[in-house]
């Protein structure tokens, strides 16, 4: 297993962390099996997603914040952070991918995404690998 750290810039944000975890797989030498990518936080989550259109990340963050607005009236939750935490877990928190050939088997357009939703902050995610 290998906890990575990341920095965030900004309240909510999407960085692509798939080069990372490919990096872990290659010193790892596995051929064949899974990665498990896990964020270490309740407010930054975990996400596969296109890594071609930047639009996507924009139109992805906007509509979570639709659905789950920063100030709502009725939140108790005493950091004020609530929204983050909503989000985290519709996201979800982690993600397994399939290792084929040493190569993390995504589609054209996919790429993994650390999802910051409470930034800006210091951030880790775990990888580990399953496989021969």
């Amino acid at each position: 297993m290998n906890v990575m750290n990341l920095e965030t810039h900004n309240r909510d944000e999407m960085i692509d962390i798939t080069g990372s975890v490919q990096d872990f797989i290659d010193q790892s030498e596995v051929s064949n099996g899974l990665a498990v990518v896990q964020s270490l936080h309740t407010t930054a989550g975990i996400t596969v997603n296109e890594n071609a259109d930047p639009d996507v990340k924009t139109d992805f963050l906007r509509r979570l914040d639709e659905v789950y607005p920063w100030n709502h009236s009725l939140d108790l939750h005493g950091e004020g952070n609530t929204a983050a935490h909503l989000k985290t877990s519709t996201v979800g928190h982690s993600q397994t991918i399939i290792i084929k050939d040493g190569q993390l088997l995504l589609g054209m357009w996919q790429g993994i995404y650390l999802c910051e939703f409470d930034g800006p902050r210091n951030r880790k995610f775990a990888v580990t690998i399953m496989g021969s």
